[in-house]
């Protein structure tokens, strides 16, 4: 696999009732001498895999779909066969197929890296959601999940995965923790999970699609390679959501400027949702002032960027006037902070005036700050909106409907994955090369990107960026296809985007299984 490396910190990035027909745990293998009862009991947990099933169905295109839904780990093992993780999956398969070879089936996970697959489990893609306002502002406790009507479960069947060290995926010995936390550790060790799915539910001949958030999109692609090239599987599609392949793209560091030209139109649109742009810029729709942003920030902000210290004094103060009009910020801050101003600060600045800070997931988000004067943001609003949700409704659904028990805490996201290993330092971490090439080599795969214009953790205008700069045939470039939508890093909290999502993905499968 060819990978770019970076030493960097990770992204955290990422209807109608339910009918259960019967549950079922999978019963375990008697042991062969009733003496060992006792023993059997006490290894239990360290040397079998549980595997829950139920019956369901919801209304879904309406229509009654019926679906099992399993529950269970599945251990990898080394070239002794000794245990060396358990991997937690959920996996949604409707009922009454009988050609598998003719269903898709999509492996599903988030990012991080630490990040568990809830969010686009609850929120995206499965047969149950979250509740929220339909702007995907969030109720009050207590939380409760809603049957899914844009499911993707018609199109596709859907394994959810947590890579070790989340959700309930863990070492079998806690020290061996840090030989899945790295960017090559974690995609051969995801990559073993689907090889055995595929294996033991003879999925091989199925059409196979991997879907990933934030994170999750650096090892779908990684994935890309690594399945291709370790195992010879070809998928047939893969969907990125809120994409992140080349970390110099987001890294706001000394001597990088890219960031600063990228996360520019992400500004304008900040502004303008919260109605801090000039008079003749608001009143203007959103794409037009996207698209004034885009211009600037690649033509005369990029050049002024690129000129430095040599860039003509005249020259400046046109480039810090039009930077802050396009941005909501004043001039004299542009001025101070020398054209360059960071996500964090930009954040804590735009709304200075009111006391609070904007979102990094979600800039449509806002929250209140304790430090009007703090220079980096305190928090992000549309994280904290959400995480608590997610949590809850996860754990209830997982032990009352699904009937999977565990006494473990569910890692929803997990920062005891740091340090993870980027690998070579002083460089940026870059998987668009591997999909290049997986692209080239199987001129049949698909991709699809979802950007979010409010996203500013993975800017619209970088993915943009690296798909411009992916280097293949242009027939190939032709297998991408780039959907916007109207919120943020995880924009299916926004009803009208989780609509248009299901349609877009849907379609995206359909044309990606065509022969």
């Amino acid at each position: 696999m060819q990978v770019k490396r970076i030493f960097i910190l990770a992204l955290l990035m990422l209807g109608s009732t339910t009918w259960r027909s019967w549950t079922a745990e999978e019963p375990a293998k008697p042991a062969d001498k009733p003496a060992a009862d006792a023993k059997a009991k006490t290894e239990k947990s360290d040397t079998d895999e549980k595997n829950v099933e139920s019956k369901h169905a919801f209304s879904l295109n309406s229509q009654k779909l019926e679906y099992t839904a399993r529950a269970g780990t599945i251990f990898l093992r080394d070239r002794e066969n000794k245990p060396t993780a358990e991997i937690f999956y959920i996996a949604y398969t409707k009922d009454g197929v009988t050609n598998l070879a003719a269903r898709p089936v999509t492996f599903s996970f988030n990012g991080g890296p630490g990040s568990s697959s809830v969010w686009m489990h609850l929120g995206l893609l499965g047969p149950r959601r979250v509740k929220l306002e339909d702007d995907g502002s969030p109720l009050p406790p207590p939380y409760e999940l809603v049957d899914n009507e844009f499911s993707l479960l018609d199109e596709t069947d859907l394994v959810f995965i947590d890579p070790v060290s989340t959700g309930y995926s863990r070492p079998v010995k806690p020290d061996d923790a840090k030989k899945f936390h790295g960017v090559e550790e974690d995609i051969r060790s995801v990559a073993e999970f689907i090889r055995l799915y595929a294996t033991r539910n003879t999925r091989w001949a199925s059409p196979k699609f991997i879907i990933g958030e934030s994170y999750g999109t650096t090892r779908a692609a990684g994935l890309s390679g690594e399945l291709r090239e370790r195992h010879r599987m070809n998928v047939n599609g893969i969907m990125l959501v809120s994409t992140v392949l080349n970390f110099q793209t987001i890294r706001f560091a000394e001597g990088n400027e890219l960031p600063y030209v990228l996360y520019l139109p992400s500004y304008a649109a900040t502004a303008w949702y919260h109605k801090k742009l000039a008079p003749e810029l608001q009143r203007l729709p959103l794409a037009e002032v996207l698209a004034q942003a885009e211009t600037f920030a690649t033509a005369d902000y990029n050049s002024a960027l690129l000129q430095g210290a040599a860039l003509p004094a005249a020259k400046r103060q046109a480039v810090v006037q039009r930077f802050a009009q396009l941005t909501g910020l004043s001039p004299n801050y542009v001025e101070r902070a020398d054209l360059r101003i960071s996500l964090s600060r930009f954040a804590e600045e735009l709304l200075r005036d009111e006391g609070r800070v904007v979102g990094r997931f979600d800039s449509r988000y806002k929250g209140h700050v304790r430090d009007r004067l703090a220079q980096q943001m305190e928090y992000d609003p549309s994280g904290e909106a959400v995480f608590s949700a997610f949590t809850s409704t996860f754990n209830h659904y997982v032990r009352t409907e699904l009937k999977f028990e565990s006494d473990f805490p569910y890692e929803i996201l997990n920062g005891g994955v740091n340090p993870w290993n980027w690998g070579e330092q002083n460089s940026y971490l870059n998987v668009a090369d591997t999909l290049a090439d997986s692209l080239t080599r199987n001129p049949f795969l698909k991709v699809h990107v979802s950007c979010g214009y409010y996203d500013m953790a993975t800017p619209y205008f970088a993915s943009r960026y690296t798909f411009n700069h992916l280097g293949v045939d242009a027939t190939l470039a032709r297998n991408v296809t780039l959907d916007d939508y109207t919120a943020g890093h995880m924009m299916y909290l926004n009803l009208p985007d989780l609509k248009k999502q299901k349609a877009d993905l849907a379609r995206f499968i359909r044309s990606a299984v065509t022969k």
